[in-house]
């Protein structure tokens, strides 16, 4: 017979090792993801059109399955913005706050992206992160608040 203090040691170190294993499997998915983490605007490399929204900060999080990109810059009027979106990443519509210019966005595992306001597509784009990591690009193209049609590439870098 085993001493009942062996077994309750037993058990602590079984859950002990238990959660580190979660941690470091919550880790791992989070690093596994390229796209998480900051990324602040390269503006030598980048070619956006004057008169349209320029993020010069992305931040994305995930956490139980949900995306969260928060993103600082300046809107079309010269004016800071804040522009805030959580949902998945399964192409259904999630709202977006912040955003004159849209209203939701779809966003798919290829990281493509769909702007829209009034159920209505306003910018289509794609994301693309660098093969090492550092560095993501962003296409943009689509139509102004006032008509204009824009494309805009935006390079990011890694923090």
């Amino acid at each position: 017979m085993q001493d009942p203090g062996s077994i309750e040691h037993m058990k602590m170190r079984t859950i002990g090792l238990t959660l580190a294993f979660c941690f470091l499997g919550a880790a791992a998915c989070f690093a596994a993801d390229p796209q998480m983490g900051t990324w602040h605007l390269n503006e030598a490399k980048s070619k956006i059109t004057p008169g349209t929204l320029k993020n010069t900060q992305v931040v994305y999080s995930s956490m139980l399955g949900q995306v969260k990109i928060k993103s600082d810059g300046i809107g079309a009027d010269g004016k800071p913005i804040h522009v805030e979106w959580s949902g998945k990443f399964d192409g259904k519509d999630y709202p977006v706050s912040g955003d004159p210019n849209s209203d939701t966005k779809v966003n798919e595992r290829t990281l493509t992206t769909a702007n829209k306001k009034n159920g209505k597509v306003t910018v289509t784009g794609q994301i693309v992160v660098s093969a090492d990591g550092k560095s993501r690009t962003l296409i943009l193209n689509g139509t102004t608040p006032k008509g204009k049609k824009f494309k805009n590439v935006a390079v990011y870098d890694k923090q």
